[in-house]
């Protein structure tokens, strides 16, 4: 079975990374250290990648685990990058399928993913964020996917708010969700300072805050939001109308 062929993999590499270890001991030099430390490291990703594509869940989860790990520790290689960006698409961006029907999709494992991504600020991040938020259906997921790209703060011509907005729309009509539509309003704040056209946004936040399907706290968190926009917007333009008064010269009038 494969998850045989996984547990062995892992004793093995145990294995050899004491065997390993064992033998360089004895050696002082950094040189040496270095060696190890790469031998280390390999290994690990090794490790971390054969989980990350296990069939089953549990062994998904371990991953997971290993891959917080790194995120904590700092640690994180760009093999183990790609395994995490591999379990935010679980069953969405990759399927694996049996007779018809998908056998890979874990909601669980793509939330755990998106929420890690979130702590990795990088373009990369950022994009398989995005492609989560419009391909998924689970509300938890794609809650997990806007607040993470909230956190990452990347907004490079309104293409985030625009996701998210987008998002927010379809859901709002298949299964308005208010968990769902807290982070949204959460994402447009930490966002606001970056976005560049803020019709969208308005719209966005205005369908929250008129919709009854949604909980009172979420709805009254829409509107204050609404108020927020307009001031930052009032702002902008006082102070774009105080930077021309004082670029423009003064007419001098004649006595």
């Amino acid at each position: 079975m494969k998850i045989s062929k996984i547990a062995a993999a892992i004793v093995m590499a145990s294995v050899a990374l004491s065997g390993f270890a064992q033998t360089t001991t004895a050696q002082s030099s950094d040189s040496d250290i270095t060696v190890e430390d790469e031998y280390l490291s390999s290994m690990e990703d090794l490790i971390v990648t054969e989980l990350a594509l296990a069939p089953d869940r549990d062994t998904k989860l371990v991953a997971l685990q290993y891959l917080e790990d790194a995120v904590a520790n700092g640690e994180l290689s760009s093999n183990m990058q790609t395994a995490l960006k591999s379990l935010a698409g679980e069953g969405v961006l990759s399927q694996s399928r049996e007779n018809g029907r998908v056998i890979n999709n874990f909601p669980d494992i793509r939330m755990r993913a998106c929420e890690l991504l979130g702590k990795i600020p990088t373009e990369q991040s950022k994009n398989i964020l995005v492609d989560i938020a419009l391909a998924d259906n689970e509300p938890m997921v794609i809650s997990a996917a806007i607040r993470s790209l909230g956190d990452i703060g990347i907004n490079e011509k309104d293409e985030v708010v625009n996701t998210i907005a987008w998002a927010q729309k379809r859901n709002a009509v298949l299964n308005p969700t208010s968990s769902l539509a807290h982070e949204v309003l959460v994402a447009y704040e930490k966002l606001l300072p970056t976005i560049e056209d803020k019709s969208p946004i308005i719209q966005s936040v205005a369908s929250i805050a008129t919709n009854y399907r949604y909980i009172t706290p979420v709805r009254t968190m829409a509107q204050e939001l609404l108020k927020k926009i307009s001031t930052s917007g009032n702002s902008s333009s006082k102070e774009g109308q105080s930077e021309q008064a004082e670029t423009e010269p003064v007419e001098q009038t004649g006595m």
